[in-house]
């Protein structure tokens, strides 16, 4: 029998769940049937790899030895894959530039700079809810950069690999439809929308959690919580059946008015995501300093959010 990569990983996964049967149940397996399969990684290598009795499994000096091979091998190997899938992506030798990006104020921006700036490359752009699948995608070679959110002052949604840079910090505003009874307000404490339904763009960060946990501070539990997409959102609170959880720089539309939170009990981060050893990283300095531009346009557009920074300003773009 040939050594392959995927009995190395039936070998880790059983050192690291301590007992065949749950190493089974991690990989989606039988157990006899795993339990055959490392049988025969056991005669291919010569000798027991594990102590087997009704506590678990240990590994034996030649399952250590294996182990940690593996250990060198498995990680070398996702490398390997990884940085061909990149140079396979890479479409020849003439620059362009993908940007993928969550919903938020950056993008837009940051294309009208590049094509300003370097009219002869092309760019080209892909949009997501996910920030981790933008991020693996970075990571793969298929992005050259990521503009995402997370909240707060929450991890980056991928790290390892991807070099992260933050472009802005902003609050989160509340989005009212224009005859709500809070709509001409300076702030408004989150505890005055206790009665209100929510409504809110899907993500997979952490805003969620956030959101309930500031909710609990000011004394109440959110009521109905739509998650639903932004023209949705917008709807709702124009009808005034939800108050809308936005980025500061958002624009409102006709029948909407953005209100601060006072205190600013949440916060939304903005960063520039890229892999340091893909070609596009020589640029990485000008793309986070176009998108940074692109958030300072975004924040002088929106005449609430300016006046607000006025009064706090450890927010807004990064210097």
């Amino acid at each position: 029998m040939d050594l392959e990569l995927r009995h190395l990983r039936i070998v880790r996964a059983v050192a690291e769940a301590g007992s065949v049967t749950k190493a089974a149940t991690h990989l989606g397996l039988a157990q006899p049937a795993l339990t055959a399969q490392l049988k025969r990684i056991e005669r291919g290598l010569g000798g027991a790899l594990f102590r087997r009795d009704h506590t678990g499994a240990r590994p034996t000096p030649l399952g250590e030895l294996v182990l940690a091979r593996a250990k060198v091998l498995l990680p070398a190997a996702r490398e390997l894959q990884e940085e061909a899938v990149r140079f396979a992506n890479a479409g020849g030798t003439a620059p362009s530039y993908r940007l993928g990006a969550t919903n938020g104020p950056v993008l837009g921006g940051l294309v009208d700079r590049l094509a300003t700036e370097w009219p002869s490359t092309p760019v080209s752009t892909c949009t997501s809810w996910s920030a981790r699948e933008l991020a693996t995608m970075v990571t793969l070679g298929r992005l050259d950069f990521a503009v995402v959110g997370t909240c707060g002052e929450s991890p980056p949604p991928l790290e390892g690999p991807v070099m992260w840079r933050t472009i802005g910090l902003d609050p989160v505003f509340v989005l009212l439809g224009e005859n709500h009874p809070l709509a001409g307000r300076a702030e408004v404490e989150l505890s005055e929308l206790a009665d209100e339904r929510w409504a809110v763009a899907p993500g997979d960060g952490c805003f969620g959690d956030c959101f309930a946990a500031a909710c609990a501070r000011a004394g109440f539990t959110p009521l109905t919580i739509y998650e639903t997409d932004v023209a949705t959102c917008l709807h709702l609170a124009s009808v005034g059946r939800a108050a809308v959880l936005c980025q500061a720089t958002f624009q409102p539309t006709p029948g909407l008015t953005a209100v601060p939170l006072a205190g600013a009990p949440l916060r939304w981060r903005h960063i520039l995501g890229w892999h340091p050893e893909a070609a596009p990283a020589r640029v990485a300095d000008s793309v986070a300093e176009y998108a940074k531009a692109a958030h300072a346009d975004a924040v002088r557009r929106n005449t609430c959010y300016a006046s607000w920074l006025s009064r706090n300003p450890r927010f807004g773009t990064i210097p």
